[in-house]
């Protein structure tokens, strides 16, 4: 009967999420990838975003009269200046006709300028993840000692501590970046803060469940002793519950470097608010820069959390 139940479940909430018209077009292009269908809707829209992200942007060119400042003698790395010609069509006053302009301009060309410029904002975006995630652990400390029902000291404590863990992790973050951009303005602040804030809900939670599930049994000794609470946390909890609180706080930060992305969309700093600048603009070849960047920023850093956890869990 339960099978059932869940099975006219899924299908009366499939037909509501379009999941059988997902799987006829995924089978079309799946059909057409093969050579078994001429085209599909599918496989022809993802070959037209390959064609618009590749090949990828390196390099930048900016016309030097729109550089503040531009000082001639201290170029960037392996810049040089070149002289193009541009044909302008304007409109003669005179004769009311559209007229070909050619002029001579000075354009600076940077080989791996756009290049340099992403591996910058990657940086950002590490820089927000890491302050977000240390702040979050920072929050959480707390929140988890109170939330733990065998450690905080009364029942408006634990109601109280439970509560804030919820709302934290009740509210997404890019919920919480689009409001703090109003308080902070465009930039990491609100980034930070939104990222710290979401995490140090599952921190807190997943801490305090650790502390309440720890063995007992050091737990008692320790207070037959005279021990009070900070030392009981400190020489019996903590030993049984330190490889679980490394490898949340691993899994946090990898989390945080990938919603540091989203959450620069909204403009909380980061390559997210390079990503949607770029987009808004149909320079789908920067697009793709920045999505590569995003891709083997995020790999090389699950494999060194992975290492880390290995090493510390």
């Amino acid at each position: 009967m339960g099978v059932l139940l869940a099975l006219a479940l899924c299908f009366v909430t499939g037909q509501r999420v379009e999941m059988g018209r997902m799987a006829v077009l995924t089978g079309e292009g799946l059909l057409a990838a093969v050579g078994l269908r001429d085209t599909s809707q599918v496989s022809a829209g993802l070959a037209g975003v390959a064609r618009s992200l590749f090949p990828i942007q390196i390099s930048e060119r900016t016309e030097v009269a729109r550089i503040e400042n531009f000082d001639r003698a201290r170029l960037p790395l392996f810049a040089h200046i070149e002289t193009e010609t541009v044909h302008d069509p304007r409109l003669n006053p005179q004769t009311l006709q559209m007229e070909d302009s050619v002029e001579q301009r000075e354009v600076l060309v940077e080989p791996i300028g756009y290049l340099t410029h992403v591996l910058a904002k990657m940086v950002e975006t590490l820089e927000i993840a890491f302050w977000a995630t240390l702040l979050a652990v920072a929050m959480s400390l707390p929140l988890a000692w109170f939330s733990a029902r065998n450690y905080s000291p009364n029942v408006v404590a634990y109601g109280v501590a439970r509560g804030m863990v919820s709302l934290c992790r009740a509210v997404p973050e890019l919920v919480s970046a689009l409001l703090l951009v109003l308080a902070y303005g465009f930039g990491p602040i609100a980034g930070v803060l939104a990222l710290a804030l979401h995490a140090a809900g599952f921190l807190g939670k997943f801490y305090a469940e650790d502390i309440e599930t720890a063995d007992d049994k050091p737990q008692e000794a320790l207070r037959a002793i005279g021990a009070g609470k900070l030392k009981v946390m400190r020489f019996a909890v903590l030993p049984q519950v330190m490889p679980q609180f490394i490898a949340y706080t691993l899994y946090v930060l990898d989390r945080n470097v990938r919603m540091a992305t989203v959450v620069g969309l909204v403009g909380a700093g980061g390559i997210g608010q390079e990503l949607k600048g770029r987009y808004d603009m149909y320079n789908y070849s920067h697009v793709g820069t920045i999505l590569v960047a995003i891709f083997l920023t995020v790999f090389v850093l699950d494999q060194i959390a992975a290492r880390l956890r290995r090493r510390f869990a």
